[in-house]
């Protein structure tokens, strides 16, 4: 058995945010604070893409335009003085859907409350990865049930040329430039910075060599929880390395059901439900049984490296 640093008793659930977690955009609240049409502003978005083609830009991040217009808003007054205070506090009025936060306690709970999981020190740990707004979702209710949160941050204070040696003003706290980027793509990043784990131990590159048997958090020891088509790069990497999948949707919405649908048809994820987590609904009952699935299995190879690995203790020889 190989040395490894990490015991891999750790269980990690990685969420999505909007439309997984929530029934609205996280930047609702935003959009009333400043009286902006919040339909309008997305409608912008949308066609930002075109606007830079016609006049000679031809790549361009859709997944995180948006934190341009918003900077754009900020630019023109129609955003004045958003810093990122400003943008945690606003987070306390995002909505959850039915049985949030409390299930994430409550999960937590279930496998690290049992005496069979308990005695081998296993942990439960949720994490948000998501291209919203992470000041937001750090303000939000559920922030105090995650380990931690990937997400689009803004940066206030920009250094001027020749900080290095002249002295600044730290007084202007407004959001002016985009400091981190999440997009549905590098989502599989914090993935493998979870499964490495970079977010516990710096110290760890992301891109280091890092043999499976040796990283914190193995993929089979994951649970992904998202709402659609954005989320397939990560529901790729945790599927194809042996991990759960699971697609939620809005109740009665044919729509978003037909699309986390076809999803599984394709065999993209392993199943779905509506956001629904509350006790007893299919989505908590899933999501627990695919947590204690995990812990079982993680039990049942820990005792039987103990059978293997710690040899039996001396006896007296007894005279026949």
């Amino acid at each position: 058995m190989p040395q490894n640093i990490f015991s891999q008793k750790e269980i990690a659930l990685i969420w999505d945010f909007d439309k997984t977690l929530t029934p609205m955009y996280m930047q609702e609240p935003l959009f009333k604070y400043f009286n902006t049409d919040s339909n309008q502003f997305w409608k912008e978005v949308d066609q930002i893409p075109s606007f830079y083609n016609q006049n000679g830009l031809h790549r361009v991040s859709r997944d995180t335009v948006y934190l341009n217009h918003i900077l754009t808003y900020v630019n023109k007054g129609l955003f004045a003085g958003l810093n990122n205070d400003l943008l945690k506090e606003l987070g306390k009025q995002i909505e959850f859907y039915p049985g949030l936060p409390e299930f994430f306690l409550n999960l937590k709970k279930s496998i690290e409350q049992n005496e069979e999981f308990s005695q081998h020190e296993m942990r439960v740990e949720h994490y948000i990865v998501s291209t919203g707004l992470r000041q937001m979702i750090l303000g939000s209710d559920i922030s105090n049930y995650v380990d931690d949160v990937w997400a689009c941050e803004f940066v206030e204070t920009v250094p001027p040329p020749g900080y290095l040696k002249n002295p600044y003003s730290l007084e202007n706290r407004v959001i002016s430039q985009i400091g981190y980027i999440i997009d549905n793509t590098t989502k599989t990043r914090a993935v493998f910075e979870i499964n490495k784990g970079t977010n516990k131990y710096p110290e760890i590159d992301v891109n280091a060599a890092i043999a499976p048997e040796k990283r914190r958090i193995p993929f089979e020891n994951m649970i992904c929880i998202a709402d659609g088509p954005s989320d397939i790069p990560m529901f790729s990497l945790i599927k194809g390395n042996k991990g759960r999948t699971f697609a939620v949707y809005r109740a009665k919405s044919k729509t978003e059901f037909n699309q986390v649908n076809d999803l599984q048809r394709q065999g993209r994820i392993e199943s779905c439900g509506e956001a629904d987590y509350t006790e007893g609904s299919k989505t908590s009952l899933w999501i627990t049984s695919a947590a204690e699935e995990i812990a079982k299995r993680i039990a049942e190879e820990r005792s039987r490296w103990l059978k293997t690995y710690v040899g039996k203790p001396p006896r007296h020889v007894t005279n026949e």
